[in-house]
């Protein structure tokens, strides 16, 4: 009986947290979330919902503890995967911290792929990939600029000694033509790293953005799987390409279209780029 009475009062003490929340109390509400975890601890909720206090609070040491905690009591704790990563992030533990926001848009697209949350995930981790692009596309940037440099400078000083040996004769056109080859060959090689357009069948038909969670229809049309739930939710059941019958239970993950996205993006980081 004890036990009912104390889920019952955990509960009301999670709605007043709830309530706090939404008037910015963020303080009262922790300690409703306190009280709650209190008397039911092993209720992942009350943890995620404290973990959003502090993170409104910028608290992320606390966040993260409370995360952890959340996951041990739920591997698959969408907001705890995503609230640990931010964390993560902020600490600058970068490569951790991506992988927990990977984790979280996992769980994210299997549980609720039309959630707004889905969303606020890939637009967290999207920034933390085009942070990490943007460090090493700079590194790289600069260790190429110093090799062509180097190059270029030895080219010369070769031209320059041969021109000696052979008493003063040399090809005025081989040198200028041997640089211009050096500065293809370097320019191909930061290609990766100069951005450009995505390629059109990497990007969804409605919002024309690269593809987050590509599904295809029975028509054979791919679509970003939460525009295209939200087109038949609130437009009607038919595809807006071929306006034939559409229903959600026939939208299929486009694996395919998913891993040459993914494999896109590995190789330029730019792509990450929200606007």
């Amino acid at each position: 009986m004890s036990r009912i009475v104390g889920s019952k009062q955990a509960e009301q003490l999670k709605q007043y947290g709830n309530n706090y929340f939404q008037k910015n109390r963020f303080g009262a509400a922790i300690d409703a979330y306190t009280e709650a975890i209190t008397l039911c601890p092993n209720i992942p909720i009350y943890w995620t919902n404290r973990a959003l206090c502090h993170r409104k609070r910028d608290d992320w040491k606390r966040v993260e503890e409370d995360c952890r905690k959340a996951i041990q009591l739920d591997h698959n704790s969408v907001k705890a995967h995503y609230y640990l990563g931010l964390a993560l992030l902020q600490k600058e533990e970068y490569a951790e911290g991506v992988r927990e926001l990977e984790k979280a848009l996992d769980l994210g697209r299997g549980a609720n792929p039309g959630r707004y949350i889905v969303e606020e995930i890939w637009e967290e981790l999207a920034k933390a990939k085009y942070m990490e692009w943007e460090h090493e596309s700079t590194r790289r940037s600069w260790e190429l600029q110093n090799l062509k440099e180097s190059c270029e400078s030895a080219l010369k000083e070769k031209h320059v000694l041969a021109s000696f040996q052979t008493e003063g004769h040399k090809d005025e056109n081989s040198l200028p033509k041997q640089l211009e080859a050096i500065g293809g060959v370097f320019m191909k090689a930061a290609a990766d790293d100069t951005p450009t357009e995505v390629p059109d069948y990497l990007c969804c038909n409605i919002t024309l953005d690269i593809f987050r969670d590509p599904v295809i229809t029975t028509s054979g049309f791919t679509y970003e799987r939460a525009v295209i739930l939200d087109h038949l939710q609130k437009v009607g059941k038919f595809d807006p390409i071929t306006r034939e019958p559409l229903y959600p239970s026939q939208l299929v993950p486009n694996l395919a279209i998913k891993e040459a996205v993914r494999a896109f993006l590995d190789r330029h980081g730019w792509a990450y780029r929200i606007e």
